[in-house]
C-alpha cells in the first residue's frame, strides 16, 4: 500500500487559490488520505476549483483549522517543508529519507507531510510544531520552488514509497498533542531550575523535544514523562503552577 494512503498533506497559511487547486489535484492523482488547510489566507475559491480538475471532491472533503498545532495535533510525526539548510537544533532530511521516514511512523499511526505559505514558507515557529524539516535539492541561484512543484514532487516520492499495514497489536505512538503537552511543563520546569535561560529558552527547548520524538515514543512514554514533569513541579514551581498554554485551554 502506498505512503500516500496513509498521509496527511498540510497546507499552512496557503494564500494562492490555483496552488491549492493545484494541490489538490495531486491529492487526487496520487491518493492522498486526507488534505488539511491550516490558518489559509485565501480571498476566494473559484481559482482553486478551476485548477482542481476532476479533484473537486478533495476540496470539498478538505478540513480547515485555525492554527497548524491543530491540523497536527493527532498525528506521529510531522515533515515540514522548507528551503533553508540551516535549521537550529533541526537536521533538514533529503526527500528520499524524509518519505522513508514517513513511511516508518506511519506503522505508529497518522503522519503528516507540511507545506508553508507561498510568500516565505516555514517560519522557525512553524517548523518548531514538525519533527523534521526536508529540504528540495535545487541550483544556489534559485533555491525556492512553488508551492505546487514541491507538492508534486514529494507525493510522488511518497506514492511511490510502500508501507505495511500496521499489525492489530502494533504499539500506538505518541500523538503531537502529548508531546506539545510535555514540552509546554518542561518549559516551565526547566526555566524554574535555571536550566533554560529565559532571554531566549525556546531554541534549545526545541532541540530537547526533536530528540525526544525523534526516538518514535509510545503514548504511554510520554505520558510517563509528563507525569513526571507535573510532579516535578509541584515541589520547584508550586501545586497550582501550570504552563500557559493550559492556561489558555
Amino acid at each position: 500500500m502506498a505512503l500516500t494512503s496513509h498521509l496527511r498533506v498540510v497546507l499552512h497559511q496557503t494564500q494562492g487559490p490555483d496552488n491549492l487547486g493545484a494541490v489538490a489535484r495531486l491529492a487526487a492523482n496520487f491518493g492522498v488520505a486526507e488534505l488539511v488547510l491550516s490558518d489559509p489566507q485565501l480571498q476566494e475559491m473559484d481559482g482553486a476549483r478551476r485548477m482542481a480538475v476532476h479533484a473537486g471532491h478533495v476540496l470539498e472533503a478538505a478540513r480547515i483549522v485555525p492554527t497548524l498545532p491543530e491540523a497536527l495535533e493527532d498525528v506521529v510525526l510531522a515533515v515540514g517543508t522548507t528551503s533553508r539548510q540551516n535549521l537550529r537544533g533541526m537536521p533538514t532530511l533529503s526527500p528520499e529519507d524524509a518519505v522513508a521516514l514517513l513511511a516508518l511512523h506511519s506503522q505508529r499511526g497518522k503522519v503528516a507531510l507540511v507545506l508553508g505559505g507561498e510568500k516565505r514558507g516555514m517560519s522557525d515557529e512553524d517548523l518548531s510544531h514538525c519533527q523534521q524539516a526536508l529540504v528540495i535539492p535545487t541550483r544556489p541561484e534559485q533555491p525556492s520552488m512553488n508551492l505546487a512543484q514541491a507538492a508534486a514532487v514529494l507525493l510522488y516520492l511518497c506514492a511511490r514509497e510502500q508501507v505495511e499495514v500496521a499489525s492489530p497489536g502494533a504499539v500506538e505512538g505518541a500523538p503531537l498533542r502529548l508531546v506539545q503537552a510535555l514540552q509546554s511543563w518542561m518549559r516551565l520546569v526547566l526555566l524554574e531550575v535555571g536550566f533554560l535561560n529565559r532571554q531566549g529558552p525556546d531554541a534549545l527547548l526545541a532541540e530537547m523535544t526533536h530528540s525526544l520524538t525523534r526516538s518514535a515514543l509510545t503514548r504511554r512514554e510520554v505520558e510517563l514523562w509528563l507525569t513526571a514533569f507535573k510532579q516535578i513541579s509541584r515541589l520547584v514551581v508550586g501545586p497550582m503552577a501550570r504552563p500557559e498554554s493550559d492556561k489558555k485551554g
